[in-house]
């Protein structure tokens, strides 16, 4: 590749540090692509958190007493936004918070009685949300408020203040010192506040009160409530950059456009310049920085959008298996060089295209979406996921195979996108809504604004199953959202997940159609439309529960075999050879990977409070058909034999004895005893039927005749130790979380298979528990405990560091020898 006319080629020195100062301009020795964005600062610690009241004025601090509230602004506007209010009886929070997941679970019979549907299945509209009190229903806790005292100093007088709210769930009223400044609806889309005018600089405190209204859901599923991801505190200069505002775009042959839109809020005009100074991901890692400017006036109060062109000749594809990422920083300089503003942002060269005859390619290879659909709830926290946690489930979702999520059904955190650009996991980015409305239309731009320079970002969905995506009038809003999408991204094409009206409504105004199941029509479908990229934006929906092999409707269980699902939906080996075998089929998304609260499938009902779809559990513990995928989406050689072998009482009866493996055949030993080998066909998996007796069944894979891998299951005694393992020994400063996992063994090191033994989680050192959890989708003990009961052998705490040192955590079961394990925090 040749040279660009204008690079620096820098030896013994990071491109994504600090660089040395060039040999350039001033504007160009400030700072380098790569360094942190020093203008902003976490705002989660430190805050108050009370509940408010739906009905009742004086339970909720006087909002709306007497008709009021907008009344005045300032010192006089409210009690709970002043400086005066007494807040010492409200809970010590820090962010993200989600108030939902520490509710107990409440369950109102329904009034009318439920009855059956078509399909003979029972639906409690109060399930979806998993019989959390929130609602008009639940007064009491369904307004909470916060609450935040913070200084500034003499310096920040005159600067540019702003507060970003990564995702309030659902409406807020946010409070400065007394003055509304943001009412904001939308509980996934982020937003910002300049508070610059309403901020004392002296040395008074400033008073920040956000009462949040979770009364109305957006979903049908658990979606939290509160401050439940993160909050910024953002400083500049009256002429800056505002939130969002670089996009990128770069180019298969080196070519980066920076597109930088810069605000001057002053009464002056300002002669300007715009640097754009670029560090590519290289071949050999050989640090390179290439940049461009350009000079701009901006008349008083008014704004422009500058674009450069960078162009580099060494750069390194971002691809799944070498997701390198590069490095931007955008300056601002004044006519003399000196620095007002800057904003780093990664991205990454690649190339994405959806062929309607030969699936997805990246960068010119072929590859299938190996997708799963995820919501946002973790066990132990709820929607208020740690930084941390939300890494491991990407990377349990990573050693399955997958290779893609669909954010479902609404924008996802901020910081998912910057994991899944640095593991390489693509991703189907969603907005809430499908709507043309203008509030509608504003969150879609929002959306593709704050995610369109990642890399990891394939396609923008525009909507979930629409009562609209088959009518023309879906048609008409459909074609406003992509006229959105295409303004702010015309690098990425548009899609929309239906479950019917296919060749009609949206259909052919989406660029990629999404099929949620039917995967029956898609055949007819590719017939029909040759011209048409096709996905499965949902697939299987298979319902299992994890460690259970027996379906008992009375408790609501479902077999963990592959073989269950509601009408609408398949088992994981009824989609997957399907999609497989066709080229044209670019790939499909799971429902789901986790399984999430609410919405408890294949029981809408009480007491069953969480889904059952998921390929792991709630707490990320792997149900069978995770190893289903592993086989089939990944080429290491696996085998996974089940289930358990602890049929006390089932003597002598048959027990279904499945594998799932990779290899070529798999033989079974039931005590010594060969029940035969059986060829494993492609995507598929192998089974036996065998008299139960006490001992150990035992699988052998095979691969050309050879022995390659062996797995077993024995029968366990009583439980008699829990051991515990972290998902990582070593974390990172305050904030990081390990998820530890407690299982339970006999005393020959045997897992236990049924046991569900009370487990207590203690910790000594700069950590706490901030919540526990099992994986039960019926179980009712709280997340935000420091002991749970065991479910099928299994239970998990989360530890989040709050200092640095060691950290040792213990699990105790009355009867049972103890464990600890060590963490490290630096």
């Amino acid at each position: 590749m040749p040279n660009p006319a204008r690079r620096d080629v820098l030896i013994g020195a990071s491109a994504l540090g600090l660089l040395p100062a060039l040999a350039l301009t001033p504007a160009r020795a400030q700072t380098a692509p790569g360094a942190a964005d020093d203008r902003r600062v976490s705002f989660d610690d430190g805050w108050r958190f009370a509940f408010g009241h739906l009905d009742d004025t004086d339970k909720d601090f006087g909002w709306g007493k007497d008709q009021r509230t907008y009344a005045k602004q300032g010192p006089d506007s409210g009690l709970a936004s002043q400086a005066g209010f007494d807040d010492s009886g409200w809970a010590k929070v820090n962010l993200p918070h989600d108030w939902a997941v520490a509710l107990p679970f409440v369950h109102k019979e329904p009034n009318p009685p439920l009855k059956p549907d078509d399909h003979g299945a029972v639906w409690d509209g109060a399930a979806n949300h998993g019989y959390k009190p929130l609602g008009r229903d639940y007064p009491e806790t369904s307004i909470g408020w916060y609450r935040k005292t913070f200084s500034l100093t003499p310096a920040d007088k005159g600067k540019k203040v702003f507060l970003e709210f990564d995702g309030v769930f659902q409406a807020c009223a946010v409070m400065v010192n007394g003055y509304i400044v943001r009412e904001h609806k939308g509980g996934y889309v982020p937003f910002s506040i300049d508070i610059s005018d309403f901020l004392n600089t002296d040395d008074k405190p400033n008073i920040v009160a956000v009462r949040v209204d979770a009364s109305l859901g957006e979903g049908w599923f658990y979606e939290g409530a509160g401050i439940y991801r993160h909050v910024w505190l953002v400083k500049t200069n009256p002429v800056y950059i505002p939130k969002d505002g670089v996009c990128i775009r770069p180019k298969m042959d080196g070519t980066v456009e920076v597109t930088t839109t810069v605000h001057n809020d002053t009464d002056q005009a300002q002669a300007l310049k715009v640097v754009a100074r670029v560090a590519p991901a290289t071949e050999n890692d050989v640090p390179v920085f290439d940049y461009s400017e350009k000079g701009v006036t901006l008349a008083p109060f008014s704004s422009a959008d500058v674009t450069l062109t960078v162009k580099s000749g060494i750069y390194r594809l971002w691809s799944l298996d070498d997701p390198r990422v590069s490095h931007a920083m955008v300056e601002i300089t004044d006519a003399q060089g000196a620095s007002l503003d800057q904003m780093p942002v990664r991205f990454g060269f690649r190339d994405i295209k959806f062929d309607p005859d030969t699936g997805v390619w990246l960068n010119g290879k072929s590859i299938k979406l190996k997708g799963t659909c995820n919501h946002h709830d973790h066990a132990g926290v709820g929607a208020a996921v740690p930084d941390a946690i939300q890494r491991y489930r990407l990377e349990v979702l990573k050693s399955m195979g997958c290779n893609a999520i669909r954010s479902a059904h609404n924008p996802p955190t901020p910081e998912l996108l910057d994991m899944c650009d640095e593991m390489g996991i693509l991703v189907i980015d969603e907005t809430r809504m499908m709507t043309s409305s203008q509030a509608g239309l504003d969150d879609l731009a929002t959306l593709i604004k704050r995610d369109r320079n990642h890399p990891s970002v394939i396609l923008w969905s525009i909507g979930n199953e629409e009562p609209q995506q088959g009518t023309e009038r879906g048609a008409v809003i459909a074609r406003h959202m992509k006229r959105v999408c295409n303004a702010l991204d015309p690098t990425r094409p548009i899609t929309a997940a239906m479950d019917n009206g296919y060749g009609k409504g949206i259909s052919d105004v989406i660029d990629v159609i999404g099929f949620n199941y039917r995967d029956q029509l898609i055949d007819a479908y590719h017939a029909d439309h040759p011209h048409q990229p096709i996905i499965g934006t949902e697939t299987a929906s298979c319902v299992g529960t994890r460690g259970e092999y027996v379906k008992d409707d009375a408790a609501h269980i479902v077999p963990a075999y592959d073989t269950t699902a509601p009408w609408w939906a398949t088992t994981a080996e009824g989609w997957w050879p399907h999609f497989d075998a066709r080229a044209f089929i670019g790939g499909g998304f799971i429902w789901t990977g986790f399984d999430y609260r609410g919405e408890p499938t294949p029981y809408s009902e009480w007491p069953s409070i969480s889904s059952q779809f998921g390929v792991v559990d709630t707490c990320g513990f792997a149900k069978d058909a995770y190893y289903y995928y592993r086989s089939w989406w990944r080429d290491e050689p696996l085998l996974h034999l089940f289930p358990h072998w602890n049929w006390e009482g089932h003597e002598g009866q048959n027990v279904q004895v499945w594998a799932y493996s990779n290899a070529d055949a798999v033989e079974l030993f039931v005590n010594g005893k060969s029940f035969g080998k059986k060829a494993m066909e492609k995507d598929r998996h192998v089974q036996w039927d065998v008299p139960y007796a006490p001992g150990k069944i035992e699988a052998f894979a095979f691969k050309n005749d050879k022995v390659i891998l062996k797995d077993k299951r024995e029968t366990a005694g009583p439980a008699a130790k829990v051991i515990l393992t972290a998902d990582r020994s070593q974390l990172f400063g305050a904030k990081d979380c390990a998820s530890i996992r407690a299982e339970i063994f006999d005393a020959q090191g045997r897992p236990v298979p049924k046991a569900n033994n009370l487990i207590r989680f203690t910790v000594a050192g700069p950590a706490d528990v901030i919540g526990v959890g099992n994986g039960d989708p019926n179980c009712h003990e709280a997340d935000k405990a420091t002991q749970r009961s065991a479910f099928n052998g299994l239970a998990c705490a989360i530890v989040q560091a709050h200092g640095s040192g060691s950290v040792t955590v213990t699990a105790e079961s009355d009867g049972l020898k103890s464990s600890s394990i060590k963490l490290s925090v630096g």
